[in-house]
């Protein structure tokens, strides 16, 4: 299975079950920005445990690994789990919504934007996007981050909220990497 087709199913799935989603992560950061190869697909979802048993038809075990008390267990406690297409190894990484103030906010503002020519999809804004590599770097300190939040300044910058990012910043205690980010850009 292409990642494409598989990005098509995990959102005609999660719109046809009618639950709440935004693709994060990489695929978002390179909607904004600059691509970059990854072998995972990102969604933030509010799947409740009474959708489990209608989620779980559409990824059969024959060609999917997509365990049911994983599920279960990750709701409760709010986490995450993955989907695994067995033959070509892609993932999709189920993030549950979070209760923090942040993901709150980052979750009422997620933006209808075309995934295709045919399709479109809710996708985390740009600005979210940033914060939320920014947390990444903090906690790991993968340049990878850093790489995808410059490309999104690069091309999206001129329609960004950079007071939302800013706040979000002090708020989240990032004020520091939101500095050094700028000061790279200048660069």
């Amino acid at each position: 299975m292409e990642q494409t087709k598989l990005m098509r199913l995990i959102v005609q799935v999660l719109e046809s079950l009618e639950i709440p989603y935004m693709i994060t992560g990489s695929h978002a950061s390179a909607y904004y920005g600059e691509p970059r190869f990854t072998m995972d697909i990102d969604i933030v979802a509010d799947l409740k445990e009474e959708q489990i048993d209608g989620f779980i038809t559409f990824f059969q075990s024959d060609e999917f690994y997509c365990d049911k008390e994983t599920i279960r267990t990750e709701i409760k406690r709010r986490g995450q789990f993955n989907i695994i297409h067995s033959t070509s190894g892609l993932k999709i990484d189920i993030i549950l919504t979070k209760e923090t103030t942040f993901s709150k906010t980052e979750f009422s503002r997620r933006k209808r934007e075309s995934l295709f020519i045919d399709k479109k999809a809710n996708f985390t804004t740009p600005e979210d996007v940033i914060i939320k590599k920014m947390e990444f770097y903090k906690e790991g300190g993968s340049e990878k981050h850093l790489r995808d939040i410059t490309g999104i300044l690069k091309i999206s910058g001129d329609v960004l909220d950079m007071n939302y990012i800013a706040q979000w910043a002090d708020r989240l205690g990032i004020r520091v990497i939101w500095d050094a980010v700028l000061r790279r850009l200048k660069e």
